[in-house]
């Protein structure tokens, strides 16, 4: 790849990808033997940075605060229903596009639909562990609502909902996507995250942050030859199409995101991957014990059986457990998620009203 391919790259890294250097060494490995997919590749890298994103992103009002994280109102009426999202990424994954957007689709049906956007923290903000996010942040917003609310949680989100749902009432637990069995990610896996993690602590710990490079770095690492063919394929989708419209709204997902203080990450890398605290019984959050298997209130659990991101084998498994054929992100905006997941979530939030 010469030094004029990569140049006109430099004028866009406000849309990624990122990290941007990491992503042309990956693309310069995955077409060595083809410089026709290399031409590609880079076509699409820059149709995407030069894509037309329209006007600005508008996510729901904000309802309440606290700290710097949010409540975000989206409408509806009854019982509150709180979507809570992984910290790793930016909330707007349940938000995407007008045709993409669940917490839209809910509330166009009347639901109550309420999202949590964990903000922005500062190197300040370093000793604020995953516990901490749940108790001083999550649980003071979830306690100024009218009602105790369902939880329904993304990913991490769905971890940091469990948590909650131990420390507050809450009127039910929906995990989609989300890991509790860290074990179950695999030795493989965890071996080549924790090299990650060792690397990159040293740094971490002195800036107080774990920037999304990081964890970037670590999501390109389980599939690089999906992460450029998926560029070669936008190289060819009509600019105005569907197709390429959300092509680039995920992709500008992907590479958006907030830092995690230093103490988030480690409980990430360490707590959870490395030693498995919630799967194995010893997460804590001050004195209590985070058992969601105890929980009085209804739970649900919906797992991919093909995510690469958060393996099934991770999954809590609660006795209410559906398994999808969908994607980690497929499973929320993709062609098949309205009736894999928009729906029969909306009918488990309806049967949870109706039950109290």
């Amino acid at each position: 790849m010469s030094d004029q391919a990569i140049t006109p790259f430099h004028a866009a890294l406000q849309h990624g990808p990122r990290p941007l250097p990491l992503f042309l060494d990956m693309l310069r490995s995955e077409t060595a033997a083809s410089p026709a997919r290399q031409r590609l590749a880079l076509a699409g890298l820059a149709a995407y940075q030069n894509a037309d994103r329209g006007g600005r992103r508008r996510l729901g009002r904000v309802r309440n605060r606290r700290g710097r994280a949010m409540l975000r109102d989206y409408g509806g009426a009854g019982q509150p229903v709180l979507f809570i999202p992984s910290l790793i990424n930016p909330p707007f994954i349940l938000d995407l596009t007008r045709r993409q957007s669940l917490l839209r689709w809910l509330a166009a049906r009347g639901v109550r639909t309420l999202l949590l956007d964990w903000g922005t923290p500062a190197a300040g903000d370093h000793a604020m562990d995953i516990g901490d996010h749940v108790d001083r942040l999550l649980v003071p917003l979830i306690r100024k609502l009218e009602s105790p609310p369902i939880l329904v949680g993304y990913c991490l989100g769905g971890t940091i909902a469990a948590a909650a749902a131990c420390l507050t009432p809450v009127a039910g637990l929906a995990m989609i996507a989300a890991p509790w069995h860290f074990a179950g990610f695999g030795d493989a896996a965890r071996a080549r995250i924790a090299a990650l993690w060792a690397r990159a602590r040293p740094v971490c710990e002195a800036m107080g942050l774990v920037p999304m490079e990081v964890l970037q770095t670590g999501f390109w690492q389980l599939d690089p030859a999906r992460t450029i063919a998926k560029y070669e394929a936008f190289a060819s989708m009509p600019p105005d199409s569907d197709a390429a419209r959300s092509f680039v709204a995920l992709e500008d997902w992907a590479n958006a995101g907030a830092p995690l203080t230093f103490a988030a990450g480690r409980a990430l890398f360490e707590d959870f991957i490395a030693e498995d605290l919630p799967g194995s019984g010893r997460w804590r959050i001050g004195d209590t014990t985070i058992d969601p298997f105890a929980l009085a209130c209804p739970t649900i659990d919906f797992v991919s059986m093909s995510d690469r991101i958060v393996p099934a084998a991770s999954a809590a498994r609660f006795s209410d457990c559906r398994e999808l054929g969908a994607g980690h992100v497929g499973m929320v905006v993709g062609s098949r998620a309205r009736t894999q997941l928009w729906s029969p979530l909306a009918d488990w939030i309806s049967g949870v009203e109706e039950a109290r």
